[in-house]
């Protein structure tokens, strides 16, 4: 078994996601820790600072060596000030994260077109998908989509 934290940032949050992951692709994988970082109110840079402390933290403090994080989409019009939030968050996540961990990043694009025979929304939708490839504590939906990056990750 390997134990794999995945990390998708939306906004100023951050969805996180620990499952224990067996080496068999058939075993379904058990989720230990679903949880929502939020950033701190207050000044952004040391929001973001602690943020970095708490991600490289709870890394070490878990033994967690291997990371899959989503990785940034092209946006689809101007950027907005939201969109470089997020990516300030993002990026504060990986270095966080590589400082403790071997880190991946996956496309939700890239794991749509390698992943099954589905796109992932719809992947994220099927109740029954879930049932079959997951254990352990529950899920929260709203964190399916980092459960799925652990999933990709599996056969990437």
């Amino acid at each position: 078994m390997t134990k794999i934290a995945s990390f998708v940032v939306s906004g100023e949050s951050v969805g996180v996601v620990v499952a224990q992951v067996p080496a068999d692709l058939n075993d379904p994988i058990c989720i230990e820790y679903d949880q929502t970082w939020n950033l701190q109110s207050g000044a952004r840079e040391p929001a973001l600072h602690v943020l970095h402390q708490r991600c490289a933290g709870f890394l070490k403090e878990q033994q967690i060596r291997s990371v899959v994080l989503k990785a940034s989409a092209a946006p689809r019009s101007m950027a907005t000030l939201a969109l470089l939030q997020s990516a300030e968050v993002r990026g504060v996540i990986m270095a966080a994260a590589a400082s403790e961990a071997q880190i991946q990043s996956l496309a939700k694009g890239v794991v749509s077109r390698t992943y099954g025979d589905r796109k992932v929304d719809e992947y994220l939708r099927d109740d029954t998908f879930w049932q079959d490839k997951v254990t352990g504590s529950g899920l929260r939906k709203g964190s399916r989509e980092a459960a799925m990056l652990i999933i990709a990750s599996r056969e990437a």
